[in-house]
């Protein structure tokens, strides 16, 4: 990929996150398959304000220990999402998204674990922000079609790594970190892309 395309195609993700997440996105109703939305707020955008506004005050060994400690739950709450929908998912497309969730999401945990070790090890106040997201796949399974609940949970999920991802490409210093975060950035905006016209189609 040219230096030129990357450019543009980071660009394009950022715009795209940022638009997602300052929509207020209310919560999706998982029985309503196009994604209509039900009355309470939606929390993921919340957690991702806040999320990127404490790492947008950080700098330099802090900024990267920072977001690590936030992101690798973050990928573990996706992890728990895919598992979750896997095993019952009769959509060949759910299942590769799930399959890739895994696949790619555990090598960056890998990743993200021995570079954080590296600093010091996790931030616990930071790694506390990301317990709103533990049970999420508990979520996905007791929906009426966990493959709705999958594909609407993982569109703002990607949102707020995004957004924070984008906060890593602006304020890290580390090559490891930038490079994760372009990956997160180039990954996540297509499968968002994905996803929402798939629920289109259901």
């Amino acid at each position: 990929m040219t230096n030129a395309l990357t450019t543009l195609l980071l660009t394009s993700a950022v715009t795209f996150s940022s638009a997602f997440a300052q929509s207020s996105m209310p919560a999706v109703d998982m029985s309503k398959p196009n994604g209509a939305s039900s009355t309470m707020p939606g929390a993921m955008s919340t957690s991702s304000m806040n999320t990127t506004a404490t790492l947008s005050k950080l700098s330099g060994k802090t900024f990267d220990q920072a977001f690590l400690s936030m992101m690798i739950p973050h990928h573990q709450a996706a992890l728990e999402m895919a598992r979750a929908v896997l095993p019952t998912t009769k959509d060949a497309t759910v299942k590769r998204w799930a399959q890739g969730i895994i696949t790619s999401q555990q090598a960056e945990i890998g990743t993200m674990t021995a570079l954080l070790k590296s600093l010091g090890g996790a931030d616990p106040k930071m790694t506390a922000m990301m317990d709103g997201m533990k049970g999420m796949g508990t979520m996905v399974k007791a929906a009426k079609n966990p493959d709705i609940a999958f594909v609407q949970s993982m569109l703002p999920h990607y949102s707020s790594a995004i957004d924070t991802a984008n906060v890593a490409l602006q304020k890290s210093a580390n090559p490891t970190v930038l490079k994760l975060a372009q990956n997160i950035v180039l990954a996540q905006v297509k499968e968002m892309y994905e996803y929402r016209t798939w629920i289109l189609k259901q």
